[in-house]
């Protein structure tokens, strides 16, 4: 459950970390794009978090459906 917490905090938190870092390159060194390494980093973790929140959201809608149908009868 914290994992899935996490994951979604990370969902809100990583393009604005992404945001703020590109913000730094163009006020730093605007003729080299180091931040892409950055984004494709942030960009896996965030495609990773993304698939545990949908697990965790699939395996909650399949307990509710059990239980409103074992409820039904």
């Amino acid at each position: 459950m914290f994992k899935t917490v996490r994951a979604v905090k990370f969902l809100f938190v990583g393009p604005l970390i992404l945001a703020m870092l590109s913000v730094i390159n163009l006020m730093t060194s605007p003729g080299q794009w180091w931040v892409q390494w950055a984004a494709l980093g942030i960009g896996i973790a965030w495609v990773v978090s993304l698939f545990r929140v949908i697990g965790a959201i699939i395996v909650a809608g399949g307990l509710a459906a059990l239980i409103a149908y074992l409820r039904k009868d």
